[in-house]
């Protein structure tokens, strides 16, 4: 995810736009319903296994840093308000994407899918 959402500050919005409705997209398009090794692990081993729920923490907050610096990026470029605190919407986002994969294993129709995704990339406060 860092190579997809890392570069130049402008673009930055396309470049966050972009993955999550790639993500909504790989969902939508699993139709076995496997869902994500890093979310089905820590969904059923976090509890339980010490080690996995390290890994997971770790990983979150990873990608909760990848997309706090791509909303910078994006403030920066003027295409977010300024005012806003990048973590917080970094950390809305993410559990957006997080909730499309747990939906989209439950079954959720792809339209429904893409539906969340456009509706909270279009909640991000602009300039």
């Amino acid at each position: 995810m860092g190579t997809r959402l890392e570069g130049p500050d402008e673009g930055a919005l396309e470049r966050l736009s972009g993955q999550v409705r790639e993500i909504a997209a790989a969902t939508a398009s699993d139709t076995s319903l496997r869902g994500c090794l890093l979310a089905n692990g820590a969904a059923e081993l976090s509890g339980r296994d010490a080690e996995v729920h390290a890994i997971a923490r770790r990983t979150f907050a990873a990608l909760a840093e990848l997309f706090t610096a791509c909303v910078a990026a994006a403030q920066r470029a003027g295409d977010i308000d300024p005012h806003a605190d990048a973590a917080r919407l970094a950390d809305l986002l993410l559990a957006v994407v997080r909730g499309i994969e747990a939906l989209g294993k439950g079954g959720s129709s792809p339209e429904s899918l893409h539906a969340i995704a456009d509706t909270a990339l279009a909640l991000l406060p602009r300039s």
